[in-house]
């Protein structure tokens, strides 16, 4: 089976065209097809669980392990919320319109239901963790409903998908040290930077359609000057997360790994092209190497911190 469009991130070939047909609409719902985003949810998560001291290795491997599972699952039903508000936007744009609200493939009711099993699971998850992890989790179910409005309202969508998608990073942060600081603050803002970044680079994929139908992006806003607004994301992104390592009294092994991410970072800035959606997308999946990588550099913090 081939993608409904050349730019397109449905993907109905693979395990899900192994599935039987009637789960495969909440697979594609879920985005199941699509790890990426998934990713991009758990990562800053890792790096909060990460960064603060005295925390037992084995509690930190399984806050990672629940944040995992908690990711997969919220994710999905964050999709399934924007899908059910922009359900008509959807069929308007090439790279979505085959998405299951938007193509009919699964009703409204269908999916408000696999939407409130989806909550009840993360509800469970959410119960393992620490109080002061639970009010911080109940609290981002606002930002969860809230975002498919935005791009409605504002030229900051992908800002306002930064509050959402990062609020891993201060919820994993709280998961561990059960506390809330300076340092969770600087990796907050570190990581709605980096993924204002990374999602205006996604968005560039739709420019055209958004125009037509007069959805508002950060990503139009900023065609004209698309490589440096994304190089000055990063950049920012990068002095929040050398702020939390400072904060958080970091190991050299930090220090030693940063110009990694750095790196990755700077050749997506210079491999951007507006107006080449294949290559936004893959420029856009890239930073799943680039988390990874930061991911990496807080674990060698970690190991080397108190060493001379």
């Amino acid at each position: 089976m081939t993608q409904p469009a050349s730019h397109t991130d449905i993907r109905t070939d693979g395990w899900i065209g192994r599935l039987p047909a009637p789960l495969r609409p909440y697979a594609l719902l879920a985005r199941l097809d699509r790890p990426i985003g998934t990713w991009l949810l758990f990562l800053p998560g890792v790096w909060g669980i990460l960064l603060p001291a005295d925390v037992a290795p084995r509690e930190r491997l399984r806050l990672i392990v629940l944040f995992g599972i908690g990711s997969i699952v919220m994710r999905a039903a964050g999709c399934v919320v924007n899908d059910m508000w922009d359900r008509d936007i959807d069929r308007m744009v090439a790279r979505t319109a085959g998405r299951p609200l938007a193509s009919g493939a699964l009703r409204m009711r269908e999916a408000g239901l696999f939407l409130l099993a989806l909550l009840l699971i993360g509800f469970n998850i959410l119960m393992c963790l620490n109080p002061l992890s639970r009010a911080l989790g109940a609290s981002s179910l606002l930002l969860v409903a809230l975002y498919p409005l935005a791009k409605r309202v504002t030229w900051w969508p992908q800002l306002v998908m930064g509050f959402t998608f990062g609020f891993g990073a201060p919820l994993g942060y709280a998961a561990a040290a059960d506390r809330i600081d300076l340092a969770q603050g600087a990796l907050y803002a570190a990581t709605i930077v980096w993924q204002l970044g990374f999602d205006t680079i996604y968005g560039f994929q739709d420019m055209e359609d958004d125009a037509r139908i007069g959805v508002k992006s950060t990503s139009r806003l900023m065609a004209r000057r698309a490589r440096g607004f994304v190089g000055t994301c990063y950049a920012l992104a990068l002095a929040g997360i050398a702020a939390a390592a400072v904060l958080s009294h970091q190991g050299w092994g930090f220090w030693a790994g940063l110009p990694v991410p750095a790196a990755l970072l700077t050749w997506q800035v210079m491999r951007l092209d507006e107006h080449d959606a294949p290559q936004c997308l893959r420029l856009f999946r890239f930073n799943r190497e680039t988390g990874l990588a930061v991911a990496l550099v807080l674990l060698a913090g970690l190991l080397t911190r108190g060493m001379s």
